[in-house]
């Protein structure tokens, strides 16, 4: 794990408070840059938000899919989690909390935008850095990655419908068109300019070139898009931020109880089937983790900068390091209950 993603949640940190500094002392900077908007998306945004989709893209392999015969159990407990149980638990966890338990503490609109940016969280499961976890716990690299292209794959056609319903049950309206020029602007295109970067470079350079050179020059775009992103978003936010500075843990609460419950569905589903531990425990991570930068971006385009439902997305880059962290302890200190590759392969 290199430095900006073990200290990732000391960057938020500092991102919140150079944001709330830009906004309070420098207002003039967010309220230019958010002139330039097109059909209600902010360019600008739009922009940072590409530059940090966009490296992840290229890293994944779409051909791997084709092993998806390989540990079939691993795959299937993977995409029911992440599809058929995550989002929805994601929405009862986070109705309950922020609507019942602290409605005395946070006032009925802004629970609602809150539980918003919690839906979002809970409809895009990890695409980059469950390879981190899945490293940090000595996964299968290479069934990590089938997980990973499968994942997007599926939230080409998923994401959308299960955020409408979400949203819809929540009593957010959120027009159909609104959403899917979200998916295209933030998954279709990243994910075909992704592609045609990681084909054409193999095919005029070969995968070496693209391992060790044009992967390594992407890698710094991520983090500086996604801390400017926030720098941003918190520019406007910094007025509520000051004003409701609680919120931030309340919020907190139900998306850490969240992870927890998904990494222990999955990764107990694992042991119950007896899925090997390289391959359980990145099941268990990949939908316990968030793909927080695609939640951010579709919470800004549906919302706004402003929204509540930004502010909770964000609160979930916040807390997913440390809490994950944690996972990937429980999961190595619980390694022995697991067979081995060998023996998994053997007894099928």
């Amino acid at each position: 794990m290199g430095l900006f993603e073990r200290l990732l949640s000391v960057w938020v940190a500092l991102a919140i408070v150079a944001g709330v500094l830009l906004g309070q002392f420098a207002p003039a900077i967010p309220e230019a840059l958010s002139r330039f908007e097109y059909a209600s998306v902010s360019i600008p945004v739009a922009v940072l938000i590409w530059a940090m989709i966009f490296p992840m893209m290229v890293q994944i392999d779409f051909t791997s899919v084709l092993g998806v015969r390989r540990q079939p159990r691993g795959l299937i407990i993977t995409t029911t989690v992440n599809w058929l149980v995550k989002p929805f638990t994601m929405f009862a966890i986070a109705w309950f909390f922020l609507t019942v338990v602290f409605a005395p503490l946070i006032p009925t609109e802004q629970a609602e935008e809150y539980l918003a940016g919690a839906i979002l969280l809970g409809a895009a499961p990890c695409t980059a850095m469950v390879f981190v976890w899945s490293y940090l716990t000595r996964g299968d690299a290479a069934y990590t990655l089938v997980q990973v292209a499968l994942n997007d794959l599926v939230m080409l056609f998923a994401f959308a419908p299960v955020v409408v319903f979400l949203l819809g049950v929540s009593n957010i309206q959120v027009p159909w068109d609104t959403v899917i020029l979200s998916v295209v602007l933030y998954i279709v295109i990243p994910l075909g300019a992704g592609y045609l970067t990681r084909r054409t470079a193999i095919k005029q350079r070969g995968i070496e070139w693209l391992d060790n050179t044009l992967l390594k020059r992407l890698k710094p775009v991520t983090p500086i898009g996604l801390i400017i992103t926030l720098v941003l978003l918190f520019a406007f936010q910094g007025d509520v931020i000051i004003a409701n500075p609680l919120h931030i843990a309340l919020i907190a609460i139900p998306l850490v109880l969240q992870t927890i419950l998904i990494f222990f569905v999955a990764y107990g589903w694992a042991w119950a089937w007896k899925v090997p531990h390289n391959i359980a425990a990145p099941a268990g991570m990949i939908g316990a983790s968030n793909f927080f930068e695609l939640a951010v971006a579709v919470a800004i385009s549906l919302f706004g900068l402003q929204s509540g439902a930004a502010l909770a997305t964000v609160v979930g880059v916040l807390v997913e390091v440390p809490v994950m962290l944690a996972l990937v302890r429980i999961a190595n200190a619980t390694r022995h209950h697991f067979p081995v590759a060998q023996e998994a392969a053997a007894e099928s």
